[in-house]
């Protein structure tokens, strides 16, 4: 991304400051070993400072001038890193970290977004689109990575099948001061869910749950989600203005 000063007299050091942004790894795993050689290269080739992450999930390298562009490519090619997606283009994809780390995961956000930026690389290096693109990937309806407010293609692990319910589980939090009723039954959006305060019996019509994981969120021991995994793939943005990229799809 170029950068130019427009005071270059006043402030010589920073007349050239151009970014970096560089496709990170699926999850943002790295090595401590991989991430030295990364700063090696920008202390060498840059100003040596970094945002880890960008607004999309690159690896941001800022202040370059321009006769290291190339020498700094090269480089971060030789350690195995390449460039991520700007301008009008598709952006780098990006994931939350999945089932690497994740008990909710319901889809393999690492592999997924390895192969979609596979098949993307040259859209990533080489502008094509009339506007920016996104894709982003999250392993369940948590949304981590906040791809369906970010991105122009969200991709949310989800199941199929019913809730899992531990009925001990539920009465020991009903005895151990979590009011299901105010708390969890009365802010599910569906009120797909009942509570029986008397039998500590939690029902729910899982024909009408749109599993935004509330409940989940509130009684991790007890609710857990179903076993059948798949994705739900959103396509389209939603936007106010009479400038709108597109409609929702």
């Amino acid at each position: 991304i170029g950068r130019y000063s427009d005071l270059p007299e006043e402030f010589p050091a920073v007349a050239e400051f151009h970014t970096f942004r560089v496709n990170m790894p699926s999850g943002w795993f790295y090595t401590t070993d991989k991430l030295r050689e990364l700063c090696d290269v920008w202390d060498k080739h840059g100003s040596g400072l970094t945002n880890m992450h960008g607004a999309t999930g690159d690896i941001i390298l800022l202040g370059a001038p321009t006769e290291e562009l190339q020498p700094c490519f090269d480089d971060l090619a030789e350690i195995g890193f390449d460039l991520g997606g700007s301008g009008s283009d598709m952006r780098t994809p990006s994931c939350c970290v999945g089932p690497g780390r994740c008990e909710y995961a319901r889809l393999d956000t690492l592999d997924l977004l390895y192969s979609i930026t596979m098949e993307y690389q040259d859209e990533l290096h080489r502008p094509m689109f009339p506007y920016k693109s996104k894709i982003k990937i999250s392993g369940c309806p948590n949304d981590c990575v906040a791809a369906v407010p970010r991105s122009d293609i969200s991709i949310i692990g989800t199941w199929r099948d019913n809730i899992r319910i531990d009925p001990d589980e539920v009465a020991n939090y009903a005895t151990n001061g979590i009011d299901i009723q105010a708390e969890v039954v009365g802010l599910c959006p569906t009120g797909c869910m009942t509570w029986d305060a008397e039998a500590k019996t939690l029902i729910i019509d899982d024909a009408e749950c749109n599993r935004c994981m509330h409940c989940i969120n509130m009684m991790p021991k007890a609710l857990r989600p179903g076993l059948e995994k798949g994705a739900t793939i959103l396509v389209g943005v939603r936007h106010l203005s009479s400038k709108a990229r597109c409609s929702p799809g």
